[in-house]
Protein backbone atom coordinates (compact mmCIF):
# COMPACT_ATOMS: atom_id res chain seq x y z
CA UNK A 1 0.00 0.00 0.00
CA UNK A 2 2.67 2.64 0.84
CA UNK A 3 4.26 1.89 -2.77
CA UNK A 4 1.39 2.43 -4.37
CA UNK A 5 0.74 5.81 -2.36
CA UNK A 6 4.20 7.26 -3.12
CA UNK A 7 3.58 6.19 -6.82
CA UNK A 8 0.31 8.20 -6.79
CA UNK A 9 1.85 10.82 -5.66
CA UNK A 10 5.20 10.64 -7.64
CA UNK A 11 3.21 10.87 -10.30
CA UNK A 12 0.84 13.48 -9.33
CA UNK A 13 3.97 16.03 -8.84
CA UNK A 14 5.09 15.42 -12.32
CA UNK A 15 2.27 15.70 -13.98
CA UNK A 16 2.15 18.67 -16.46
CA UNK A 17 0.13 21.33 -17.46
CA UNK A 18 -3.08 20.23 -19.44
CA UNK A 19 -2.29 22.81 -22.07
CA UNK A 20 1.36 24.25 -22.62
CA UNK A 21 0.77 27.36 -24.81
CA UNK A 22 2.95 26.81 -28.40
CA UNK A 23 6.45 28.94 -28.73
CA UNK A 24 6.46 31.83 -31.02
CA UNK A 25 7.43 31.52 -34.23
CA UNK A 26 10.45 33.16 -35.85
CA UNK A 27 10.53 32.61 -39.42
CA UNK A 28 14.03 32.55 -40.89
CA UNK A 29 14.28 35.06 -44.15
CA UNK A 30 15.05 32.89 -48.13
CA UNK A 31 15.58 33.94 -51.31
CA UNK A 32 14.30 32.00 -54.53
CA UNK A 33 11.59 31.23 -56.79
CA UNK A 34 8.45 30.92 -54.14
CA UNK A 35 9.73 33.89 -51.98
CA UNK A 36 9.86 35.75 -55.26
CA UNK A 37 6.27 35.10 -56.17
CA UNK A 38 4.99 35.38 -52.71
CA UNK A 39 6.92 39.06 -52.76
CA UNK A 40 4.39 39.76 -55.97
CA UNK A 41 1.53 38.92 -54.46
CA UNK A 42 2.41 40.77 -51.59
CA UNK A 43 2.93 43.90 -53.21
CA UNK A 44 0.49 43.40 -56.22
CA UNK A 45 -2.43 42.69 -53.58
CA UNK A 46 -1.69 45.45 -51.15
CA UNK A 47 -1.28 47.82 -54.40
CA UNK A 48 -4.75 46.28 -55.41
CA UNK A 49 -6.31 46.57 -52.33
CA UNK A 50 -5.57 50.33 -51.78
CA UNK A 51 -5.36 51.10 -54.75
CA UNK A 52 -9.47 50.51 -55.98
CA UNK A 53 -11.33 52.78 -54.58
CA UNK A 54 -8.99 55.78 -55.71
CA UNK A 55 -9.86 55.03 -58.80
CA UNK A 56 -12.24 57.38 -60.67
CA UNK A 57 -14.97 56.65 -63.13
CA UNK A 58 -18.23 59.10 -64.61
CA UNK A 59 -21.25 57.99 -64.18
CA UNK A 60 -22.84 61.60 -64.59
CA UNK A 61 -24.06 64.67 -62.70
CA UNK A 62 -25.55 63.14 -58.99
CA UNK A 63 -23.77 60.04 -58.93
CA UNK A 64 -20.35 59.15 -57.37
CA UNK A 65 -17.18 59.04 -59.41
CA UNK A 66 -15.16 56.62 -57.42
CA UNK A 67 -15.26 53.38 -59.92
CA UNK A 68 -15.91 51.18 -57.27
CA UNK A 69 -18.31 51.93 -54.25
CA UNK A 70 -20.27 50.05 -51.95
CA UNK A 71 -23.04 53.14 -51.55
CA UNK A 72 -24.91 51.56 -48.04
CA UNK A 73 -26.73 55.16 -47.65
CA UNK A 74 -28.04 54.86 -51.51
CA UNK A 75 -28.63 50.98 -51.65
CA UNK A 76 -26.16 50.68 -54.38
CA UNK A 77 -23.36 49.15 -55.35
CA UNK A 78 -20.57 50.49 -58.11
CA UNK A 79 -18.14 48.28 -60.03
CA UNK A 80 -17.33 50.82 -63.20
CA UNK A 81 -19.58 50.77 -65.29
CA UNK A 82 -21.63 47.93 -63.42
CA UNK A 83 -24.31 49.18 -61.02
CA UNK A 84 -26.10 46.96 -58.78
CA UNK A 85 -29.03 47.45 -57.10
CA UNK A 86 -30.89 45.51 -54.28
CA UNK A 87 -33.23 43.71 -56.67
CA UNK A 88 -29.80 42.71 -58.69
CA UNK A 89 -28.93 40.35 -55.41
CA UNK A 90 -28.57 37.25 -57.73
CA UNK A 91 -25.27 38.68 -58.79
CA UNK A 92 -23.64 39.42 -55.76
CA UNK A 93 -25.22 35.12 -54.92
CA UNK A 94 -23.63 34.31 -58.06
CA UNK A 95 -20.28 35.72 -57.37
CA UNK A 96 -20.03 34.41 -53.84
CA UNK A 97 -20.75 31.05 -55.64
CA UNK A 98 -18.14 31.35 -58.01
CA UNK A 99 -15.80 32.46 -55.46
CA UNK A 100 -16.83 29.05 -53.46
CA UNK A 101 -16.39 27.08 -56.47
CA UNK A 102 -13.12 28.34 -57.45
CA UNK A 103 -11.59 27.71 -53.84
CA UNK A 104 -12.11 24.23 -54.23
CA UNK A 105 -11.18 23.80 -58.15
CA UNK A 106 -7.62 25.70 -57.19
CA UNK A 107 -7.42 23.19 -54.01
CA UNK A 108 -7.90 20.11 -56.62
CA UNK A 109 -5.23 21.66 -58.61
CA UNK A 110 -2.64 23.54 -56.53
CA UNK A 111 -3.53 23.03 -52.85
CA UNK A 112 -3.35 25.25 -50.68
CA UNK A 113 -2.39 28.07 -52.86
CA UNK A 114 -5.07 30.31 -51.77
CA UNK A 115 -3.61 30.27 -47.86
CA UNK A 116 0.01 30.66 -48.89
CA UNK A 117 0.29 33.58 -51.66
CA UNK A 118 -3.17 35.39 -51.67
CA UNK A 119 -5.14 35.18 -47.97
CA UNK A 120 -5.85 38.34 -46.67
CA UNK A 121 -3.85 37.12 -43.16
CA UNK A 122 -0.75 35.36 -44.95
CA UNK A 123 -0.68 39.43 -46.82
CA UNK A 124 -0.80 41.09 -43.49
CA UNK A 125 1.52 38.85 -41.40
CA UNK A 126 3.95 38.64 -44.44
CA UNK A 127 4.20 42.62 -44.48
CA UNK A 128 4.08 42.18 -40.23
CA UNK A 129 7.16 40.41 -40.56
CA UNK A 130 9.11 42.21 -43.01
CA UNK A 131 8.52 45.39 -40.43
CA UNK A 132 9.73 42.90 -37.74
CA UNK A 133 12.97 41.40 -39.61
CA UNK A 134 14.06 45.50 -40.76
CA UNK A 135 14.33 46.71 -37.29
CA UNK A 136 15.01 43.52 -35.26
CA UNK A 137 16.94 41.20 -37.66
CA UNK A 138 15.95 38.21 -39.15
CA UNK A 139 15.43 34.93 -37.20
CA UNK A 140 18.14 34.41 -34.87
CA UNK A 141 18.58 38.49 -34.10
CA UNK A 142 14.88 38.43 -32.82
CA UNK A 143 15.50 35.16 -31.06
CA UNK A 144 18.14 36.57 -29.07
CA UNK A 145 16.42 40.12 -28.80
CA UNK A 146 13.65 38.45 -27.06
CA UNK A 147 15.62 36.53 -24.47
CA UNK A 148 17.96 39.54 -23.66
CA UNK A 149 17.39 41.48 -20.49
CA UNK A 150 15.24 44.40 -20.64
CA UNK A 151 17.34 47.74 -22.24
CA UNK A 152 17.15 50.82 -24.49
CA UNK A 153 17.65 48.84 -27.77
CA UNK A 154 15.14 46.34 -26.71
CA UNK A 155 12.63 49.40 -25.72
CA UNK A 156 13.28 51.11 -29.08
CA UNK A 157 13.28 48.80 -31.68
CA UNK A 158 9.67 47.06 -29.61
CA UNK A 159 8.62 50.50 -29.46
CA UNK A 160 9.16 51.34 -33.48
CA UNK A 161 8.10 47.92 -34.71
CA UNK A 162 4.49 48.40 -32.81
CA UNK A 163 4.34 51.96 -33.97
CA UNK A 164 4.73 51.11 -37.25
CA UNK A 165 2.73 47.83 -36.95
CA UNK A 166 -0.12 50.17 -35.84
CA UNK A 167 0.41 52.64 -38.76
CA UNK A 168 0.36 49.84 -41.38
CA UNK A 169 -3.16 48.77 -39.72
CA UNK A 170 -4.63 52.32 -39.28
CA UNK A 171 -4.04 52.44 -43.05
CA UNK A 172 -5.84 49.32 -43.73
CA UNK A 173 -8.87 50.21 -42.04
CA UNK A 174 -8.78 53.48 -43.29
CA UNK A 175 -8.93 52.18 -47.17
CA UNK A 176 -11.34 49.70 -45.81
CA UNK A 177 -13.70 52.67 -45.38
CA UNK A 178 -13.10 54.26 -49.00
CA UNK A 179 -14.92 51.05 -50.17
CA UNK A 180 -18.20 52.63 -48.57
CA UNK A 181 -17.86 56.15 -49.21
CA UNK A 182 -15.74 58.95 -51.28
CA UNK A 183 -12.01 58.05 -50.53
CA UNK A 184 -10.53 61.60 -50.46
CA UNK A 185 -13.69 62.61 -48.23
CA UNK A 186 -13.43 60.11 -45.84
CA UNK A 187 -10.39 60.10 -45.10
CA UNK A 188 -10.47 64.63 -44.83
CA UNK A 189 -12.98 63.54 -42.08
CA UNK A 190 -10.63 61.00 -40.22
CA UNK A 191 -7.45 63.42 -40.57
CA UNK A 192 -9.89 65.89 -39.01
CA UNK A 193 -11.44 63.98 -36.71
CA UNK A 194 -14.60 64.15 -38.00
CA UNK A 195 -15.73 60.44 -37.60
CA UNK A 196 -18.35 58.77 -35.13
CA UNK A 197 -21.24 56.32 -35.55
CA UNK A 198 -20.51 53.05 -37.12
CA UNK A 199 -17.93 54.35 -39.47
CA UNK A 200 -15.83 55.33 -36.11
CA UNK A 201 -16.33 51.49 -34.38
CA UNK A 202 -15.52 49.88 -38.35
CA UNK A 203 -12.41 51.45 -37.96
CA UNK A 204 -11.37 50.78 -34.60
CA UNK A 205 -12.61 47.06 -34.57
CA UNK A 206 -10.54 46.54 -37.88
CA UNK A 207 -7.16 48.42 -37.47
CA UNK A 208 -7.55 46.47 -33.54
CA UNK A 209 -8.11 43.41 -35.42
CA UNK A 210 -5.28 43.61 -37.89
CA UNK A 211 -2.96 44.60 -35.18
CA UNK A 212 -3.66 41.34 -33.40
CA UNK A 213 -4.16 38.52 -36.11
CA UNK A 214 -1.05 40.04 -38.38
CA UNK A 215 0.97 40.89 -35.46
CA UNK A 216 0.71 38.28 -33.08
CA UNK A 217 -1.98 35.33 -33.85
CA UNK A 218 -0.22 34.85 -36.81
CA UNK A 219 0.17 30.99 -38.10
CA UNK A 220 -2.44 30.50 -34.87
CA UNK A 221 -5.21 31.94 -37.16
CA UNK A 222 -4.43 29.33 -39.81
CA UNK A 223 -3.84 26.60 -37.27
CA UNK A 224 -7.03 27.18 -34.93
CA UNK A 225 -9.33 29.97 -36.57
CA UNK A 226 -9.88 29.07 -40.40
CA UNK A 227 -12.22 26.64 -41.36
CA UNK A 228 -10.24 25.58 -44.49
CA UNK A 229 -7.23 24.21 -43.63
CA UNK A 230 -9.59 22.03 -41.72
CA UNK A 231 -11.24 20.62 -44.36
CA UNK A 232 -9.29 21.04 -47.62
CA UNK A 233 -7.81 17.76 -47.21
CA UNK A 234 -11.09 16.39 -48.74
CA UNK A 235 -10.44 18.46 -52.03
CA UNK A 236 -7.23 17.10 -52.45
CA UNK A 237 -6.36 13.76 -54.36
CA UNK A 238 -3.31 12.04 -55.82
CA UNK A 239 -2.67 14.32 -58.73
CA UNK A 240 -3.53 18.06 -56.81
CA UNK A 241 0.00 20.19 -56.24
CA UNK A 242 1.02 20.15 -52.74
CA UNK A 243 4.29 20.76 -50.93
CA UNK A 244 5.86 17.18 -50.59
CA UNK A 245 9.24 15.72 -49.18
CA UNK A 246 10.25 13.14 -51.18
CA UNK A 247 11.23 10.70 -48.24
CA UNK A 248 12.25 7.77 -50.62
CA UNK A 249 15.42 10.21 -51.93
CA UNK A 250 15.96 11.96 -48.45
CA UNK A 251 15.59 9.35 -45.76
CA UNK A 252 17.33 7.91 -43.61
CA UNK A 253 18.65 11.76 -43.04
CA UNK A 254 21.78 12.94 -41.39
CA UNK A 255 24.43 15.21 -41.24
CA UNK A 256 26.41 15.47 -43.98
CA UNK A 257 30.00 14.75 -42.60
CA UNK A 258 33.12 15.72 -43.41
CA UNK A 259 33.18 13.38 -46.46
CA UNK A 260 30.36 14.73 -47.78
CA UNK A 261 29.83 11.03 -49.29
CA UNK A 262 26.35 10.42 -49.88
CA UNK A 263 26.57 7.37 -51.97
CA UNK A 264 25.27 5.04 -49.31
CA UNK A 265 22.55 7.44 -47.26
CA UNK A 266 19.58 9.86 -48.06
CA UNK A 267 20.76 13.33 -49.27
CA UNK A 268 18.48 15.10 -45.98
CA UNK A 269 21.59 16.53 -44.30
CA UNK A 270 19.02 17.44 -41.23
CA UNK A 271 20.08 21.07 -41.69
CA UNK A 272 16.23 21.95 -40.48
CA UNK A 273 16.55 25.06 -43.14
CA UNK A 274 12.73 23.96 -43.99
CA UNK A 275 11.19 24.04 -40.24
CA UNK A 276 13.05 27.36 -39.85
CA UNK A 277 11.68 29.35 -42.76
CA UNK A 278 8.34 27.62 -42.33
CA UNK A 279 5.69 30.59 -41.52
CA UNK A 280 3.86 27.82 -39.50
CA UNK A 281 6.53 25.98 -37.80
CA UNK A 282 6.06 23.03 -39.47
CA UNK A 283 8.36 20.02 -40.24
CA UNK A 284 6.96 19.29 -43.94
CA UNK A 285 9.60 16.03 -43.19
CA UNK A 286 7.03 14.10 -41.53
CA UNK A 287 4.53 13.97 -44.22
CA UNK A 288 1.87 16.60 -45.81
CA UNK A 289 -0.15 18.32 -42.39
CA UNK A 290 -3.20 20.75 -42.01
CA UNK A 291 -0.65 23.74 -40.74
CA UNK A 292 1.23 23.40 -44.47
CA UNK A 293 -0.29 26.61 -46.16
CA UNK A 294 1.46 25.55 -49.51
CA UNK A 295 3.93 29.12 -49.34
CA UNK A 296 7.07 26.60 -50.90
CA UNK A 297 9.25 28.84 -48.83
CA UNK A 298 10.58 25.06 -47.57
CA UNK A 299 11.80 24.15 -51.40
CA UNK A 300 13.44 27.63 -51.47
CA UNK A 301 15.71 26.45 -48.47
CA UNK A 302 15.97 23.38 -49.19
CA UNK A 303 17.38 23.90 -52.89
CA UNK A 304 20.19 26.18 -51.60
CA UNK A 305 21.31 23.18 -49.36
CA UNK A 306 21.10 20.80 -52.10
CA UNK A 307 22.90 23.32 -54.15
CA UNK A 308 25.21 23.75 -51.75
CA UNK A 309 26.38 19.99 -51.67
CA UNK A 310 26.19 19.54 -55.73
CA UNK A 311 23.11 17.50 -54.94
CA UNK A 312 19.77 17.74 -57.21
CA UNK A 313 17.43 20.28 -56.36
CA UNK A 314 13.46 19.36 -55.21
CA UNK A 315 14.17 17.26 -52.71
CA UNK A 316 10.85 19.15 -51.26
CA UNK A 317 9.14 20.14 -53.80
CA UNK A 318 5.45 21.77 -55.42
CA UNK A 319 4.31 18.53 -57.00
CA UNK A 320 1.51 15.72 -57.30
CA UNK A 321 1.46 12.42 -55.32
CA UNK A 322 1.11 10.55 -58.21
CA UNK A 323 4.33 12.24 -59.52
CA UNK A 324 6.40 11.92 -56.86
CA UNK A 325 4.98 8.22 -56.49
CA UNK A 326 6.32 7.65 -60.24
CA UNK A 327 9.74 8.84 -59.73
CA UNK A 328 9.87 6.84 -56.67
CA UNK A 329 9.40 4.00 -58.87
CA UNK A 330 6.15 3.00 -57.19
CA UNK A 331 4.13 3.11 -60.33
CA UNK A 332 5.03 2.36 -64.03
CA UNK A 333 5.45 5.39 -66.06
CA UNK A 334 2.97 3.44 -68.77
CA UNK A 335 0.41 4.35 -66.16
CA UNK A 336 1.98 8.14 -65.53
CA UNK A 337 1.64 8.65 -69.43
CA UNK A 338 -2.14 7.39 -69.43
CA UNK A 339 -2.98 9.67 -66.46
CA UNK A 340 -4.73 13.32 -67.12
CA UNK A 341 -3.71 15.50 -64.41
CA UNK A 342 -5.93 18.55 -65.53
CA UNK A 343 -9.50 17.18 -66.61
CA UNK A 344 -10.19 14.57 -64.18
CA UNK A 345 -13.49 14.17 -63.08
CA UNK A 346 -13.65 16.15 -59.66
CA UNK A 347 -11.94 19.49 -61.52
CA UNK A 348 -14.65 18.31 -64.90
CA UNK A 349 -17.82 18.83 -62.12
CA UNK A 350 -15.95 22.34 -60.35
CA UNK A 351 -15.57 23.48 -64.21
CA UNK A 352 -18.61 22.97 -65.25
CA UNK A 353 -20.48 24.57 -62.13
CA UNK A 354 -17.75 27.98 -62.39
CA UNK A 355 -18.95 27.91 -66.26
CA UNK A 356 -22.64 27.54 -65.43
CA UNK A 357 -22.41 29.80 -62.71
CA UNK A 358 -20.35 32.58 -64.58
CA UNK A 359 -23.20 32.50 -67.59
CA UNK A 360 -26.11 32.50 -65.91
CA UNK A 361 -25.24 35.22 -63.72
CA UNK A 362 -23.90 37.47 -66.95
CA UNK A 363 -27.19 36.11 -68.81
CA UNK A 364 -29.18 37.33 -65.95
CA UNK A 365 -27.32 41.15 -65.46
CA UNK A 366 -27.65 41.31 -69.34
CA UNK A 367 -31.36 40.38 -69.30
CA UNK A 368 -32.04 42.40 -66.13
CA UNK A 369 -35.25 44.80 -66.48
CA UNK A 370 -34.15 48.41 -66.39
CA UNK A 371 -37.48 49.72 -65.23
CA UNK A 372 -39.76 47.59 -62.64
CA UNK A 373 -43.29 47.89 -61.48
CA UNK A 374 -44.44 46.18 -57.92
CA UNK A 375 -48.32 46.34 -57.12
CA UNK A 376 -49.30 45.64 -53.65
CA UNK A 377 -52.69 45.58 -52.72
CA UNK A 378 -54.31 46.60 -49.47
CA UNK A 379 -55.54 43.57 -47.74
CA UNK A 380 -57.29 45.60 -44.48
CA UNK A 381 -59.60 46.46 -46.07
CA UNK A 382 -59.82 44.33 -49.13
CA UNK A 383 -62.46 46.80 -50.91
CA UNK A 384 -64.67 49.55 -49.70
CA UNK A 385 -68.24 50.29 -51.15
CA UNK A 386 -68.80 53.72 -52.14
CA UNK A 387 -71.90 55.96 -51.37
CA UNK A 388 -72.58 55.54 -55.39
CA UNK A 389 -72.20 51.51 -54.75
CA UNK A 390 -69.45 51.07 -56.81
CA UNK A 391 -66.66 48.96 -55.27
CA UNK A 392 -63.12 50.49 -54.64
CA UNK A 393 -59.99 48.63 -53.73
CA UNK A 394 -56.19 50.40 -53.24
CA UNK A 395 -53.00 49.99 -54.12
CA UNK A 396 -49.23 50.61 -53.54
CA UNK A 397 -47.75 51.14 -56.58
CA UNK A 398 -42.88 51.11 -56.54
CA UNK A 399 -41.61 51.61 -59.46
CA UNK A 400 -38.18 52.10 -60.36
CA UNK A 401 -36.41 53.31 -63.02
CA UNK A 402 -32.21 51.57 -62.72
CA UNK A 403 -31.34 53.62 -66.28
CA UNK A 404 -29.26 56.82 -66.29
CA UNK A 405 -32.14 58.51 -68.18
CA UNK A 406 -35.32 59.80 -66.29
CA UNK A 407 -39.00 58.37 -67.38
CA UNK A 408 -42.34 59.06 -67.64
CA UNK A 409 -45.27 56.31 -68.34
CA UNK A 410 -48.81 56.35 -68.27
CA UNK A 411 -50.83 54.28 -66.21
CA UNK A 412 -53.52 52.23 -67.24
CA UNK A 413 -55.62 49.18 -66.28
CA UNK A 414 -56.70 46.19 -68.57
CA UNK A 415 -58.61 43.04 -68.78
CA UNK A 416 -61.78 41.58 -69.01
CA UNK A 417 -62.94 44.08 -66.11
CA UNK A 418 -61.28 47.15 -66.74
CA UNK A 419 -62.34 49.27 -63.13
CA UNK A 420 -61.43 53.32 -63.33
CA UNK A 421 -57.63 54.48 -62.18
CA UNK A 422 -56.47 57.64 -59.38
CA UNK A 423 -52.97 58.20 -58.48
CA UNK A 424 -53.45 60.15 -55.20
CA UNK A 425 -52.57 63.63 -54.75
CA UNK A 426 -52.44 64.19 -58.62
CA UNK A 427 -54.97 65.21 -61.50
CA UNK A 428 -53.78 62.66 -64.15
CA UNK A 429 -52.50 59.26 -64.47
CA UNK A 430 -48.77 60.24 -65.44
CA UNK A 431 -45.70 59.02 -63.42
CA UNK A 432 -42.42 60.78 -63.37
CA UNK A 433 -39.34 58.54 -62.57
CA UNK A 434 -36.07 59.89 -62.60
CA UNK A 435 -33.05 58.38 -63.44
CA UNK A 436 -31.69 55.80 -60.59
CA UNK A 437 -34.75 56.24 -57.84
CA UNK A 438 -37.75 54.73 -56.92
CA UNK A 439 -41.39 56.53 -57.16
CA UNK A 440 -44.06 54.96 -54.70
CA UNK A 441 -47.55 56.07 -55.75
CA UNK A 442 -50.98 54.92 -53.83
CA UNK A 443 -53.55 54.10 -56.80
CA UNK A 444 -57.56 53.22 -56.02
CA UNK A 445 -59.55 51.31 -58.24
CA UNK A 446 -63.39 51.84 -58.65
CA UNK A 447 -65.99 50.75 -60.77
CA UNK A 448 -68.93 48.81 -60.84
CA UNK A 449 -69.51 45.76 -58.90
CA UNK A 450 -69.11 42.71 -61.09
CA UNK A 451 -70.85 39.30 -60.88
CA UNK A 452 -68.07 37.40 -59.19
CA UNK A 453 -66.20 38.26 -56.04
CA UNK A 454 -62.94 38.82 -57.90
CA UNK A 455 -61.58 39.86 -61.11
CA UNK A 456 -58.49 39.66 -62.54
CA UNK A 457 -56.91 43.45 -63.57
CA UNK A 458 -53.34 44.32 -65.01
CA UNK A 459 -51.99 46.95 -64.28
CA UNK A 460 -49.73 48.91 -67.57
CA UNK A 461 -47.15 51.10 -67.48
CA UNK A 462 -46.30 52.30 -70.85
CA UNK A 463 -43.34 54.74 -71.72
CA UNK A 464 -44.45 58.76 -73.18
CA UNK A 465 -41.02 58.87 -74.52
CA UNK A 466 -41.07 55.56 -76.36
CA UNK A 467 -42.63 51.85 -76.55
CA UNK A 468 -41.73 50.97 -73.34
CA UNK A 469 -44.56 48.57 -71.81
CA UNK A 470 -44.79 47.15 -68.48
CA UNK A 471 -47.17 44.81 -66.98
CA UNK A 472 -48.42 43.30 -63.67
CA UNK A 473 -51.13 41.45 -63.27
CA UNK A 474 -53.20 41.60 -59.91
CA UNK A 475 -57.33 41.32 -58.80
CA UNK A 476 -60.13 43.53 -58.04
CA UNK A 477 -61.88 42.66 -54.68
CA UNK A 478 -65.53 43.21 -55.26
CA UNK A 479 -66.98 40.83 -52.03
CA UNK A 480 -65.52 38.14 -49.71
Amino acid sequence: MPDTINTATSLSQNKGPLYASPPKIQAKSVKGFYRRLKNSFLWGGLALYHLTPLLRWDRGEGKTDQAVQFDISAQRIYLFAIEVWPQDIYILTGIMIFAAIGLFFSAALWGRAWCGFTCFQTLWTDLFVKVEALIEGDRNARLRLGKAPLSFEKVFKCTLKHSIWLVISAFFSLSFLWYFGDAFQTTQDILNGNISGWSLVTFLTLLIMTYLMAGFAREQVCLYMCPYGRFQGVMLDEHSKVITYEDWRGETRQKPGKNRDFSNRGHCVDCTMCVQVCPTGIDIREGNQMGCIGCGLCIDACDTVMEKFGLPKKLISYDSQHNINQRAGKIPVSLTKSKTSLLRPRNLVYLTILLTTVSLTIFGFSSREMTKITVLKDRVPFFVTLSNGQIQNAYTIRVLNKSDQDKQFGLSASGEYVPELKILGQTDNTIKVAAGQVVTLRVFAKGSAPQTAAQPVTFELRGQQNSETITVKTVFHTGS
